[in-house]
């Protein structure tokens, strides 16, 4: 899950050497923490939110199949 989304933030984003994702687990929740530079995160939430919504649907879409919650969360 975590390769995924750094996969997709990376395409999205001016600085992909700058993105950082930590990965907290817990028995049936597990919470990704995601950090972009400064000038990208407006590229990452994208425009109402759109792509940080679709980012979470892909997110929850890869934790249903593996029977875990995951929350995704964009870190200034």
């Amino acid at each position: 899950m975590k390769n995924l989304i750094e996969y997709i933030v990376k395409a999205l984003v001016d600085n992909p050497d700058q993105v950082e994702i930590s990965v907290i687990e817990g028995k049936e929740t597990m919470v990704l923490e995601l950090k972009v530079a400064k000038e990208d995160i407006g590229k990452v939430i994208g425009k109402q939110g759109r792509n940080a919504k679709a980012l979470r649907t892909i997110l929850d879409a890869v934790s249903a199949k593996a029977r875990k919650r995951s929350v995704l969360e964009i870190i200034e």
